[in-house]
C-alpha cells in the first residue's frame, strides 16, 4: 500500500522548529525529575529557583507528568513531526495527537499549577515559555494537522 503524501510547507517547518525549542527543553527538565526526582536541580526547574515541593502531592503529579510526558507526548511529537517533514499523511495524525495531548494537559496545568508557577518565574516566562509555548503549539500542530488532512494548505 502505498501512503498518501502531503509535501511539507514553510508552515510545516515553522511549527516543527517550534515545537522542538519548545519540547527539547521540557524533555531535558522531565529527564533530570526521572533520573533524580529528589534533587534540587529537579526542584529548581520545575518548581522554581530555590523553590520546594508544597507537598507530596505535587511532586507526585511532577514525576508523573514526566513519565507521561517520556511515555506519550515526546514519541507522538517526534514521530509526528519526521513524519510530516517526509510527508507522511498519517503524520499528520500523530501530530494532532500530540497537539491534543500538549492542549489537555496544560489546561490542566492552568488550575493546577499557575497560582505557584507564575510567582515562581514571573509572567513573562511563564507566559511564554512555562504554559504559552505548549499552548500555542498544541493548538497550532491540531489545527494545522487538520487542515492538512482536508486538503488546505497554508
Amino acid at each position: 500500500m502505498i501512503d498518501h503524501i502531503i509535501e511539507p510547507t514553510a508552515v510545516t517547518w515553522i511549527l516543527v522548529i517550534f515545537g522542538a525549542l519548545t519540547l527539547v527543553p521540557l524533555a531535558l527538565a522531565q529527564l533530570v525529575i526521572l533520573l533524580k526526582p529528589r534533587s534540587r536541580l529537579a526542584s529548581d526547574l520545575l518548581v522554581g529557583k530555590n523553590q520546594t515541593w508544597r507537598d507530596d502531592t505535587h511532586f507526585r503529579l511532577a514525576c508523573g507528568c514526566a513519565w507521561s510526558d517520556w511515555l506519550i507526548l515526546l514519541p507522538l511529537a517526534t514521530v509526528g513531526s519526521v513524519a510530516v517533514i517526509n510527508g507522511y499523511a498519517w503524520g499528520y495524525l500523530v501530530w494532532a495527537a500530540a497537539g491534543a495531548v500538549t492542549l489537555y494537559i496544560n489546561t490542566m496545568l492552568w488550575f493546577v499549577e499557575r497560582k505557584y508557577v507564575l510567582p515562581a518565574f514571573g509572567p513573562l516566562v511563564y507566559y511564554t515559555y512555562y504554559w504559552g509555548f505548549f499552548m500555542v503549539w498544541g493548538t497550532s500542530a491540531l489545527t494545522y494537522a487538520l487542515l492538512r488532512l482536508n486538503g488546505i494548505t497554508l
